[in-house]
């Protein structure tokens, strides 16, 4: 009788001990998506005025380059 109550409990703690593990596991995978959501939307945020950025460099460097042939300066 005491082997059979000894057997229950642990069938009872492993299968607490699983569903501990189930929800650690679904905790962990909420968690990596929202930091790789975070993070996706950090880097949109940062691509865009870097993008900006770039675009108005390339034309400054257009505008002095034009400016540049017409005196001459550049061929």
């Amino acid at each position: 009788m005491a082997s059979k109550g000894l057997q229950d409990l642990k069938q009872q703690v492993e299968g607490a001990a699983q569903d501990a593990a189930t929800a650690a596991r679904t905790a962990t995978q909420q968690v990596v998506d929202q930091a790789t959501e975070a993070g996706q939307k950090a880097m949109g945020q940062l691509a865009k005025p870097t993008q900006e950025t770039i675009d108005k460099t390339a034309n400054q460097a257009s505008d002095f380059s034009g400016l540049g042939k017409k005196l001459g300066l550049l061929k």
